[in-house]
């Protein structure tokens, strides 16, 4: 059984439970919203991930994105960064492989994480077209439902699939004066795939049948941003709003099926423009959940992505965005190493942090760090801050010189010690 379709027969499982444990919030609410659909909890019971809920009057959540590249692969370096990525904090974890072993890979990585785990599985089916066929446009129907099914029997907790590509949508494309036409990889996939063979996406036209294997496994859908803008210049333009509208009806279907769905969107766009798009999102969905990449505001930063990205997904979080999807300093210009998933990690959960207080949640975590930086308490400061690891490190490599307990920075003319002696004074 599914979280929905206990949700709807006023069953309270586990993890409904455990959200509402972990967001302090009233149970029959939580169950309410997963029943509705504007709550996901992303569980497949082969993998048993740690609860996590993803949406309304929620906490922000962040996922980071991992794998091996066909120029880079190294299994052991990819658990690490896993590892890495987890202890930084992030809530969920998705494989995008396309190099090497992906079995093998996945199901390492299954083992690894303890929290959601999700992936895309048209890489693996458009890599092995490749090599059975000699081209990704030859991948057939059965082939991209059998990889699907096959990633749910090992565990993945929640899988893109690109359904808003489709005919309709690619020839909007086509007619759109785009400056970068398509960035998503799997949405690229699905486009070649539609121009080459004259044919319907088979994920959207035979979607019921998807519907039916993701509630087997309790699969939750992500339901995949194939037309996202690549650059700021194509924000928010007619093709991306053309598969929103598609997606908006595949959020109904799944709902009534009692699938888990959310929605992935919206890529690169100036900051004046993320506010409307998520009122659009929502409105169009009936708030699914959204599950976004930054958004970047600005094409002209890259080493800096993950500055970028942290922007946009605080001032998209406060707009009502729930799931952010983070970028590290790598973005756009390399495979990321473990040090580039760590700053990833911790730049999006600033960002979701900023957001959450901006809401009116949490605001006692910044009372409590306040109160101790006030008494200039260190070891009370690490324990509370975003990075503890990173605050310590500068804290240790220059300490004052002279009898203080204020930073390098002031020293003896430390406004917080000044306050104490005169202002303070009893």
């Amino acid at each position: 059984m599914t979280q929905i379709s206990e949700a709807k027969k006023r069953k309270i499982t586990e993890q409904i439970k455990n959200v509402a444990k972990n967001e302090n919030i009233d149970l029959e609410k939580i169950r309410r919203r997963v029943a509705s659909g504007k709550i996901v909890i992303p569980f497949n019971p082969i993998h048993s991930p740690k609860s996590l809920g993803i949406g309304k009057g929620l906490r922000v959540k962040v996922n980071a994105n991992i794998g091996t590249s066909r120029e880079h692969c190294d299994v052991k370096e990819e658990i690490e960064k896993a590892k890495v990525s987890m202890e930084a904090g992030t809530h969920a974890v998705m494989d995008l492989s396309t190099g090497g072993d992906l079995d093998k890979i996945r199901t390492s990585l299954i083992k690894t994480v303890d929290i959601p785990f999700g992936t895309v599985p048209i890489y693996q089916t458009g890599i092995e077209a490749i090599e059975k066929h000699g081209a990704i446009v030859d991948m057939t129907e059965d082939e991209m439902f059998n990889m699907f099914e096959h990633q749910a029997k090992q565990g993945v907790d929640f899988a893109v699939v690109h359904v808003g590509v489709t005919k309709v949508s690619v020839e909007r494309l086509q007619r759109q004066k785009r400056l970068i036409p398509m960035v998503s990889r799997g949405g690229s996939f699905h486009m070649a795939w539609i121009l080459h063979n004259k044919q319907e996406n088979p994920l959207y036209k035979n979607f019921d049948y998807l519907l039916e294997i993701a509630s087997k496994y309790d699969v939750t859908l992500s339901l995949g941003d194939g037309m996202r803008s690549g650059a700021v210049y194509d924000s928010n333009d007619r093709a991306k709003f053309q598969e929103l509208l598609i997606i908006g009806e595949l959020v109904d279907r799944a709902r009534e099926k009692g699938v888990q769905a959310m929605v992935e969107g919206p890529g690169h766009m100036p900051l004046n423009d993320i506010q409307s798009n998520i009122q659009v999102m929502k409105t169009v969905t009936n708030e699914a959940p959204y599950f976004v990449l930054g958004p970047l505001v600005t094409d002209v930063a890259p080493g800096y992505d993950h500055f970028v990205g942290g922007i946009g997904g605080a001032v998209a979080g406060l707009a009502g965005a729930d799931f952010l999807c983070y970028l590290t300093p790598a973005e756009h210009l390399a495979l990321p190493d473990k040090d580039d998933v760590r700053e990833g990690v911790v730049a999006a959960r600033i960002a979701a942090h900023a957001a959450d207080l901006a809401r009116g949640i949490d605001r006692d975590m910044d009372f409590n760090f306040s109160k101790a930086r006030e008494d200039l308490n260190w070891e009370e400061m690490f324990d509370l801050c975003i990075d503890s690891k990173k605050a310590r490190e500068y804290r240790e490599k220059r300490l004052p010189l002279e009898d203080t307990s204020a930073c390098s920075m002031c020293g003896k003319l430390c406004a917080i010690e000044m306050v104490k002696k005169y202002l303070r004074k009893r």
